[in-house]
């Protein structure tokens, strides 16, 4: 019965949002006021309707109704609770349904948050979302039932893939999926502004904080799923260009640059159909990594879908959605006129070269991931590629972005002055040769890499403490004049600050985790110990486990850093018997130079237990820098002097 009630809102719900998007459109032809508040009112039904079936979805998990087919294939009854909830949207149906949820409560918040928007501008955006939720629950209904029943049901089910079976899993899918489905509002909005013929500095000051937003999650998601593969895959590979992976980072640097553009066409007017073109693009690489994981077109394990139908159903979707709108771009780009100009050296010109070079770095990724699909789609040859692509093409554009990153935050809109920039940045120039020298002198191995790396790092972390100097005249006037100034700085330029920083520290973590990186490996009997860089690892002993759904061989290390101190770490082994799966289990002793990575496999009669240590320095800092950056995207999310200007605005502009 509760499989029935699922399917049944689900069905209200696409009925609900084909319902709101005729009407809404016809109501606006019609210049009938009443659609408004309808348009409001569809936007919450259809968030509750949603949220029910998802809530349906998760109680068939909950009490292991194996009559579900979902539940049969994604759960077992000796599974911890815990992974029989988050077992919901870890297989293709549920995590589809996530996805409504999401979009739905986006257009929900969107509903309860913009009631100072122009009415015709926010019913075309309710127009568009509901549009996009109507596609995709019918995708849900006609391709992937997430109530489907199973005749007759079985005992216990087949269990959720191993790999899945851990608390970073719990918050990874729904972090991500607010991020890609973040972007679907910004897309309604560039939709509904080309329709009305009218993109201005009030429209990007109302669509920046739906767009901070999702690229925070985004961010957010990206990270917790670099986490997850550190520790959980067994080899501390945090990122491995892999094609799903590459889906969440398109999205999320068409965001960036959406971003920075939004803050050009927010303050000068300019830049008015590039903005708009980068918010249709953003979403349509949401939408193009959905086909890409839930197509069958991979086989990951992110990626669930293996039936071609569910490909072509997504794969219509996406030519319709992005057809569409790209269609409407190219009959009303005309209309997006500019009024704001600026000279060669500004800021509105270094923001215009950031664009340049995320859009060259959007084809890399693109071409990288996409074009060896095509090649197997069209031939029967195989095509990779991999890594050495990415670190020839992308590693160096992403560092010429880098250096740009401090001179833009300092310039002038307008017109800068170039020789005062010079001035004011000279001491991140010497502190970023100087760190990069010594990074050289000290590297063990790949010392001009090391010094690009950590010289870049450094160069961009100065860059913003000498932006934040400029802004508050550190050491020209008195530091309590200079901490009054730092107070009443804008949140929106807090965030762009702790970002950058942010970015400063990922920079020179990835540097200390890819390049300095040292590993071994050693068969172990108890008692015994391997070195590496210092380190002194023991086996102290290895014990048997049982739990409910699965058995592993425990070890219990003893880790001696260079510096004296003693840790005990536990590295596993698990079998999972439903699955018939194993999984590594790794230990990890982190500190802020660097992390002691073990891992244990299984025993060779003879030789003892296969042992495998990895020194990552730094790797902590990939985590804290993740941290930083997302606190900067939540920063220029709280700027209310910026969302409260918006809302004035755009209740002036609501006669017209």
């Amino acid at each position: 019965m509760i499989a029935e009630l699922g399917q049944f809102l689900l069905i209200l719900v696409l009925c609900v949002a084909v319902l709101q998007a005729g009407l809404s459109a016809a109501g606006l032809y019609f210049k009938d006021p009443a659609v408004f508040g309808f348009a409001r009112m569809g936007a919450i039904v259809q968030f509750v309707l949603t949220l029910g079936a998802f809530a349906a979805l998760t109680w068939l998990f909950a009490v292991s109704d194996f009559s579900a087919l979902v539940v049969a294939e994604n759960s077992h009854t000796d599974k911890p609770f815990i992974y029989k909830i988050t077992g919901v949207w870890g297989n293709h149906e549920g995590s589809m349904l996530l996805w409504v949820v999401m979009l739905t409560g986006y257009t929900a918040a969107l509903a309860w948050a913009s009631k100072a928007v122009a009415p015709r501008l926010i019913t075309l955006t309710f127009a568009v979302q509901s549009a996009i939720t109507a596609l995709f629950a019918a995708f849900l209904l006609f391709t992937s039932n997430p109530f489907a029943r199973l005749w007759p049901s079985p005992v216990d089910g087949r269990d959720l893939n191993p790999l899945l079976q851990d608390p970073g899993l719990a918050s990874h899918p729904p972090m991500l999926y607010a991020g890609y489905v973040g972007f679907s509002i910004t897309f309604a909005f560039a939709v509904a502004a080309l329709i009305e013929g009218r993109a201005d500095a009030r429209w990007a000051r109302i669509v920046r904080p739906w767009a901070l937003t999702a690229w925070t999650f985004l961010t957010i998601g990206i990270a917790l799923g670099a986490s997850w593969a550190y520790y959980e895959l067994g080899w501390g590979g945090w990122w491995a260009w892999d094609p799903v992976e590459n889906a969440s980072l398109l999205p999320w640097l068409a965001g960036t640059a959406f971003i920075h553009s939004l803050r050009v066409m927010e303050k000068r007017d300019t830049l008015k159909a590039w903005t708009i073109l980068l918010a249709l693009f953003t979403f349509s690489l949401s939408l193009a990594g959905t086909f890409l994981v839930r197509s069958g077109v991979l086989t990951s394990v992110h990626a669930f879908a293996v039936d071609p139908e569910r490909g072509v159903f997504i794969l219509a979707i996406l030519l319709g959605l992005i057809g569409g709108a790209l269609t409407l771009f190219g009959f009303r780009a005309n209309t997006l006129r500019p009024t704001g100009t600026f000279a060669m050296v500004s800021r509105e010109s270094s923001l215009l070269v950031n664009n340049i070079f995320f859009a060259a770095a959007i084809g890399l990724v693109f071409y990288g991931t996409f074009y060896p699909l095509f090649i197997t789609t069209v031939s029967d040859e195989t095509l990779t590629i991999g890594a050495p692509f990415y670190n020839a093409t992308f590693n160096p554009l992403m560092g010429l972005l880098f250096l740009a990153v401090p001179i833009s935050g300092l310039m002038a809109w307008k017109r800068a002055k170039l020789g005062q920039l010079l001035k004011t940045l000279s001491p991140a120039v010497i502190a970023a040769l100087t760190a990069g020298f010594i990074a050289a002198w000290m590297a063990n191995a790949q010392p001009v890499t090391s010094a690009l790396g950590v010289g870049l790092g450094i160069w961009v972390g100065a860059g913003v403490l000498s932006d934040l100097r400029s802004r508050t005249k550190l050491f020209e006037t008195d530091f309590a004049a200079s901490m009054r100034r730092a107070a009443s700085l804008p949140l929106g330029i807090w965030g762009m600050l702790v970002s950058h920083l942010g970015l400063a520290v990922l920079i020179i973590a990835i540097t200390g985790v890819s390049v300095w990186k040292q590993e071994t490996r050693a068969f172990l009997e108890p008692g015994q110990a391997i070195t590496l860089g210092g380190h002194t690892i023991t086996l102290v002993d290895v014990v048997r486990l049982d739990e409910d759904n699965f058995n592993a061989a425990v070890g219990r290390f003893d880790v001696t850093r260079a510096g004296g101190s003693e840790h005990e770490i536990i590295a596993s082994r698990r079998f999972y018997p439903v699955r018939g799966m194993y999984t590594t289990e790794s230990g990890i002793d982190a500190n802020l130079a660097g992390d002691v990575y073990v891992t244990i496999g299984d025993p060779v009669e003879g030789r003892g237990w296969p042992v495998h240590v990895y020194l990552y320095p730094l790797a902590v800092w990939l985590w804290i820098g993740s941290v930083i950056l997302s606190l900067g995207g939540l920063l220029a999310i709280l700027d209310r002097g910026r969302r409260s200007l918006s809302a004035r605005k755009s209740s002036k502009g609501q006669a017209t």
